[in-house]
Formats: structure tokens, C-alpha cells, sequence
């Protein structure tokens, strides 16, 4: 039985500065776990290694706690308040880049770069929630975060390449580090105290699933997104190296590499704006299977393309990976009521994130024994997978009433 609740108007979200502040904090959140990715083959070569695949399984425990950590991240947002979590996220990880920009080889760098990873788990299953709560048009709203979020690894890209080259890797994390500790201090003056922890609050959710048929949108939901999120780690940690080898005696100097990939992350980082306005008037299970299927050829063109030809292939591509990020969050606001958002987004991404890790951890052996050509097959069947899954999500009326902004 799927049926809607009829709700009245209610405030529109917080002001603007805290709402600009969180989904600044979206952006920084992506920008961290990057900051390596974009780095690597400069430091490996200061920590002495001949390859730069060889370092890559170091920031594993960055992504790994990324997804572990976000359970009790949602636990504790939902009973002690987003605030107070949103202020602990914003400092924690401004501290943790400062500590990783003083390490001295690759384990030290491998713990900086876990505590990244661990504060980092903060913001999706407490900042999403604390954005959407009492919006009228939720999908809107987790559209223009998502744009955010990705331009934060459109700027990882630029800012990481021209601080390498200008001052050096260390640079690359300190500078994004301080200035996250002062929002962080910005966020706590302008962010109103709340009156009572989400936990406590009552409410109900916009589409009201059966519990066999919540249950079962659970399961396809935390499905599709491990293997979107899987894409997403592949993509993301990968393009840089990418890019460096296919443009080989056309472009080699990183700051440009870098800002190549920017270009190619922020108009990518468009879609999901786009795709966010039509969550609030579409089905949610035809359209990501529909962005779901459309990737399969894509990144098959995409393995088999050089310098320019590469270049575009690969905006396609990313356009529709991050295109399909909204959906997870789309479904929690519109199956779960606010007071248990942050627990179920924990849970949720706990197994998502936790599972996808291990692409970082594989990244490097993969590309290093198989080639990227390879490795870009593999991901065109994991969408393949993700198309399938999406089949299972449960029937819903195609337009969820919401009230007027």
C-alpha cells in the first residue's frame, strides 16, 4: 500500500546564511576526501615511491571510515541535535587536514587521512536532514546541495593542482583546513540553537510505504546506491590519474590537468539540479533507472577514448554519475519522517559507503595490473547492476504533493 500525506505549509527551511553554510559544508565534505586523489603523485614521490597506484590504498581508511562512521554520526544528530554535530564536523575536519599536512610518511598520512575520513562522515546523515527539514520542495533543495557537493570536488581538482604546483602538497590540506574551522565558527554564531532534538520531534513521512514494502525500498535503496557509490569512487579518485595518462604528450602540466577536470566536475555538477526538480515531479524509480541505463554505453565509449575525445567522453559520463546522486536522499525525505532521517541516512550509509570503499583500495592495483581500459569496462557493468536494481524499487504515485514555497 503506498499512500500520501497531505501536509500544510509550514516555514521554509533556515535563513540563508546557515542554509549557504551547509551546503558549504557539502562542498568541503567532498573537497577533503579528494585532496589526495588530486595530490598522490606528488607525494609519492616525496614518501618514495615509483608509483603513484602503490600509495593509493593508504587513503582507504579515509573512505572506510567515511561510511562506518556515518551510523553513529545519525544516531547522534538525531538525539543531540544537528547543530551541535554540524559545528563538531566543521572543526574536526578543518584539524584533521591541518594534522595530515604535517605527516611524514605514508602511514602517518594514512592515519591523517582516516580522521578526515571519520569527520567527514558527519555531514550526510545530519546535514542533508537539517537542510531539507520543513522545505516544501525537498528534491529542489537536495539538488542544489548536490551541485555543492561536486563543485567542492570540481574545486579539490583546481585548487589541489595550482597549490601543488605553487607551494606544495602540504599547502593542498592546510589551507582548505583552516578555512573549514572558520566556517565551523560562523556556522555556531549564525546557526539558531534548536529547541529540541529531532528525535524527539513527531511528524510523518511525505509517502507512507507498508512495512513490508518500506523494508523492501530499503534494501533496493541501500543497493543501487553501493553500486552508485562504488561509480562515484572510481570516477572521482580515478579521473586525475586518467586524464594524466591519456594525455600524454598533449597536456602534461597538473595545474591545467586540474583544471580540465574542474571544468569537466562543474558542469557535471549542473544535472544535479536539474535532476533534483524533476524528483519533486516525477517517479523516482523510472527516472534512475532511465540515468541508471544511459551510463552503460557511455562508459564504454568513455574506455576506448584519448586526449579530447577522452575529454568529452568522460563530462558525458559524469554528468550522469552524479546526476543519479539525489536519488538516495530523495527517497529517506520522502519514505521517512524528519525525527529518524539522520539514523536511517547512517545506516544507510554505513553499508553504501562502507562497501564502495574498498574501489579506493582497489583503485590502484586495478589500473596498475589491468589498465584503466579495463577498469572502465567493469564499472560499465556495475551500472548495468544498478539498472537491474533500481527495477526492484516499489510502485509510487508519480507526483508527491508538496507545499507551496
Amino acid at each position: 500500500m503506498t499512500t500520501l500525506i497531505q501536509t500544510a505549509p509550514r516555514p521554509d527551511g533556515f535563513p540563508r546564511a546557515v542554509s549557504l553554510l551547509l551546503n558549504i559544508g557539502h562542498g568541503i565534505d567532498h573537497m577533503f576526501l579528494l585532496i589526495f586523489a588530486t595530490a598522490v603523485a606528488t607525494i609519492a614521490v616525496e614518501f618514495g615511491y615509483s608509483n603513484w597506484a602503490d600509495l593509493m590504498p593508504y587513503s582507504v581508511g579515509a573512505f572506510a571510515l567515511f561510511g562506518l562512521g556515518s551510523l553513529p554520526a545519525g544516531r547522534l544528530g538525531d538525539l543531540w541535535g544537528r547543530r551541535i554535530m554540524m559545528i563538531i564536523f566543521f572543526v574536526g575536519i578543518g584539524a584533521a587536514a591541518l594534522l595530515t599536512s604535517l605527516t611524514q610518511n605514508a602511514w602517518q598520512l594514512a592515519a591523517g587521512l582516516s580522521l578526515i575520513g571519520a569527520f567527514a562522515a558527519i555531514y550526510h546523515p545530519v546535514g542533508i536532514p537539517m537542510l531539507v527539514q520543513n522545505v516544501s520542495n525537498p528534491g529542489a533543495v537536495i539538488g542544489v546541495n548536490g551541485l555543492a557537493g561536486n563543485l567542492g570536488i570540481a574545486v579539490a581538482a583546481l585548487v589541489t593542482g595550482f597549490l601543488v604546483k605553487w607551494i606544495g602538497w602540504r599547502a593542498a590540506f592546510a589551507v582548505p583546513g583552516l578555512l573549514a574551522i572558520v566556517c565551523g565558527i560562523v556556522f555556531a554564531i549564525v546557526c539558531p540553537h534548536e529547541t529540541e532534538a529531532p528525535g524527539k520531534r513527531k511528524g510523518k513521512a511525505k509517502v507512507v510505504l507498508s512495512p513490508a514494502m518500506l523494508a523492501r525500498a530499503f534494501a533496493v535503496m541501500t543497493a543501487a546506491a553501493v553500486t552508485g557509490s562504488l561509480l562515484f569512487n572510481f570516477t572521482t579518485n580515478g579521473n586525475s590519474q586518467l586524464l594524466s595518462e591519456r594525455f600524454l604528450g598533449v597536456v602534461e602540466d597538473p595545474a591545467v590537468l586540474g583544471a580540465m577536470l574542474a571544468v569537466i566536475y562543474t558542469i557535471a555538477s549542473l544535472a544535479q539540479v536539474i535532476v533534483g526538480r524533476m524528483i519533486d515531479r516525477m517517479s523516482i524509480k523510472s527516472l534512475q533507472w532511465w540515468i541508471s541505463v544511459v551510463q552503460i554505453p557511455l562508459i564504454i565509449v568513455a574506455a576506448h577514448t584519448h586526449d579530447w575525445w577522452l575529454f568529452a567522453s568522460l563530462l558525458v559520463v559524469m554528468i550522469f554519475i552524479f546526476g543519479s546522486i539525489p536519488f538516495t536522499d530523495a527517497m529517506i525525505v520522502r519514505y521517512v519522517d524528519d525525527r529518524l532521517r539522520s539514523r536511517v541516512a547512517g545506516m544507510r550509509l554505513t553499508v553504501s559507503f562502507g562497501i564502495s570503499s574498498v574501489a579506493v583500495w582497489l583503485l590502484g592495483p586495478m589500473v596498475k595490473g589491468m589498465g584503466f581500459t579495463t577498469l572502465l569496462w567493469v564499472m560499465a557493468g556495475i551500472a548495468a547492476i544498478k539498472a537491474a536494481i533500481v527495477l526492484l524499487l516499489p510502485e509510487e504515485p508519480a507526483v508527491v504533493e508538496t507545499a507551496p514555497a
